[in-house]
């Protein structure tokens, strides 16, 4: 009689046994339930494993679909080993080279091996291949592999990058790939085979192409694409300037931590953040006197507080004087804030913010007029006024920074030619290699992580357990107001996460594993230390990175 395991399934709350070597697909197929939309991986102890995983353990298990972020992750890497296959198959001398994720899929772009670019006369072959390599159902097997072996392959391919970065790891064995003769290594799970991916869009762009995955909210099909001309164009420069300091990705940047070029990369970066800043200063001076509220949004942690600052040095310079003023202090007190579906405080939401007295404090503060600027007691969760009195004169532009501020509810009564927006964001640029990239929103989250352990007294696991809240509220009150940014700008530094990771380590390590969001932690946890250290003492004490680490000559912490 064969041996079996018990087995914990979360979906379905009860105990199970299965036989010894079982994998996560057989223990799915003889469930009598089945997720909404399409299994895509399990967590396992809450560490997220491939379907074709197998089970010779006790374990407890819980199936996730493609309607999830993890889910999402996993029909993106298969989805680009399957580009790749069909890139390899119709120009061999190709490469493909994701430049960076947008909101709802890739930006990418086939490099020759003298590194430029080239666009195919028709995408439709492309595609026709791509829907061919899924039909054939290719298995992909996925195990651990001596890294020297793994490096071979690479090389061989002339996937140099990819190879650097496992050098710089210093690994004995690498989770790996096989699709066809590929073999790769892996970031997390892929689908058993090829056959698995069901739907495909992939449409010209600029030099390149816009590969989509499946939406969010509908997993059946895919979004369409968001073009912000604004944002692809900060992009392009950030992509051009890490090139020329030679940093295309991560084993780069891990080499030039490695041979002590900290110093020299810290003020290149910092001078470039600095002058991007400056522009927009001198953008918002042509158009004075017109313009007298500077309004600057953009998602949680994404600097927006230590770029006003900033912001309104270089305005100074300039001889206008700026005066600031935090949305957040217009919050509604905490008895009367809205709930979002899960009864907890919905923070995102406009209508958190006291906009009849906002309305009415602006009023007064263009008409001439002192006002007294109410500050909001988090701790409290009421309003308070501590004599904080402002007053416009000719020469001084009112700078307002909240994740709202690119509502056109917020200043609805204010001529658009008497404002300027400004759009910050976390672009993270620098890519982990040709094939695999860093989701802004985990930059982001990193940055919070910290931040909210610091300053806050969060731990890893609660920060964690409100980020699928914080995220869907962006999506709905944030992010769509984007387009109407007069500037962006891109907060996020060549070198960040190496700095962060430092902070980041010893925080995630004390998410114990029985809690639902260690799962995310250990994902991050494994991503971070991707990247060398790089020495805090480097970072200057008004860098945007000192908002969340601490040590910034803004703040007290």
């Amino acid at each position: 009689m064969k041996k079996t395991l018990l087995i914990h399934c979360k979906n379905i709350g009860k105990y199970i046994n299965v036989p010894i070597g079982s994998t996560l697909l057989d223990v799915y197929n003889s469930l009598d339930f089945k997720l909404p939309y399409l299994v895509t991986s399990a967590k396992v102890n809450n560490v997220v494993r491939e379907l074709t995983y197998s089970l010779y353990k006790n374990k407890t298990i819980e199936f996730i679909d493609v309607s999830s972020d993890s889910g999402k992750r996993t029909y993106a890497r298969t989805l680009i080993a399957v580009v790749y296959m069909a890139i390899k198959r119709l120009y061999p001398e190709m490469n493909l080279n994701l430049e960076y994720g947008i909101r709802n899929g890739f930006y990418g772009k086939l490099i020759d091996k003298y590194g430029h670019s080239f666009i195919p006369k028709s995408f439709k072959s492309l595609t026709d291949e791509i829907h061919k390599i899924i039909e054939e159902d290719i298995p992909i097997y996925q195990e651990e592999i001596e890294t020297d072996k793994v490096i071979d392959s690479l090389e061989a391919e002339g996937l140099n990058d990819k190879a650097e970065l496992l050098r710089s790891r210093g690994s004995i064995y690498t989770e790996s790939y096989r699709i066809g003769t590929h073999l790769d290594y892996s970031t997390g799970s892929l689908f058993p085979s090829t056959g698995w991916i069901y739907k495909v869009n992939i449409e010209p762009f600029f030099e390149g192409f816009i590969l989509t995955v499946p939406s969010k909210v509908n997993p059946n099909d895919v979004d369409p694409i968001l073009e912000i001309p604004k944002m692809f164009e900060l992009l392009k420069d950030t992509e051009e300037f890490n090139r020329v300091i030679g940093l295309p990705n991560v084993g780069a940047l891990n080499n030039a931590i490695k041979n002590d070029k900290t110093a020299d990369l810290s003020r290149i970066a910092e001078a470039l953040q600095e002058k991007q800043i400056a522009n927009i200063a001198d953008q918002i001076c042509n158009k004075t006197p017109k313009i007298k509220v500077v309004l600057i949004s953009g998602p949680s942690s994404s600097g927006k507080t230590t770029f006003s600052k900033r912001l309104g040095i270089q305005l100074l310079t300039n001889s206008i004087s700026p005066q600031a003023i935090s949305l957040d202090d217009y919050f509604v007190e905490r008895v009367n804030t809205p709930l979002d579906e899960n009864g907890d405080y919905d923070y995102e939401s406009i209508e958190a913010l006291d906009l009849p007295l906002f309305h009415h404090d602006l009023e007064l503060l263009l008409a001439g007029e002192e006002v007294e600027i109410p500050t909001y007691n988090f701790e409290t969760g009421k309003r308070e006024y501590r004599g904080n009195k402002i007053k416009l004169n000719d020469n001084t532009i009112l700078i307002m920074e909240g994740i709202h501020a690119l509502n056109p509810r917020l200043t609805e009564n204010i001529a658009n030619e008497r404002k300027f927006k400004i759009y910050v964001s976390v672009l993270t640029t620098i890519p982990i290699d040709c094939h695999n990239w860093i989701p802004t929103s985990d930059n982001r989250l990193i940055r919070r992580i910290i931040r909210d352990y610091n300053t806050r007294g969060y731990s890893a696991q609660d920060t964690i357990s409100r980020w699928t809240s914080v995220r869907r509220g962006e999506e709905k009150w944030i992010l769509p107001f984007q387009i109407y940014a007069d500037a962006m700008f891109n907060s996020s530094l060549i070198f960040e996460l190496s700095v962060l990771r430092h902070h980041a380590e010893y925080i995630l390590s004390e998410v114990p594993q029985n809690c639902d969001e260690y799962s995310e932690a250990h994902r991050l946890l494994q991503f971070i230390r991707d990247f060398k250290p790089f020495p805090e003492k480097e970072i200057p004490r008004n860098s945007l990175i000192r908002e969340f680490v601490g040590g910034s000559s803004f703040y007290k912490y």
